[in-house]
């Protein structure tokens, strides 16, 4: 078996990336992206799957917003603001204790 190596996608299921879209956009978010019924009619992940294993330019179209959704997250995250560490000031609680 040969080696995906410069496939993201490589060892996902579809069922994965259904689910992971849903828990980051939902599917109202997914239905404006990609229009199709199965995310703007009745939406569910089971009958988005049946309709995506059927259709490869509706999977296709999925999958690249999964690659866009993931590499937004991930680039937030990196940029994403860390509050400074500020060491504790133990001189205040030994002053405490001594009064």
């Amino acid at each position: 078996m040969t080696e995906q190596q410069n496939n993201p996608l490589h060892g996902l299921t579809l069922q994965f990336i259904l689910e992971t879209l849903e828990k980051q956009l939902g599917f109202e978010t997914m239905g404006q992206q990609v229009k199709i019924n199965c995310f703007t009619s009745e939406p569910s992940i089971k009958s988005s799957l049946k309709f995506l294993r059927k259709t490869p330019w509706a999977r296709e179209k999925v999958e690249q917003l999964y690659l866009s959704t993931i590499k937004t997250s991930a680039s937030q995250k990196v940029n994403k603001p860390r509050e400074a560490f500020v060491w504790p000031d133990i001189t205040k609680d030994d002053a405490d204790k001594n009064t």
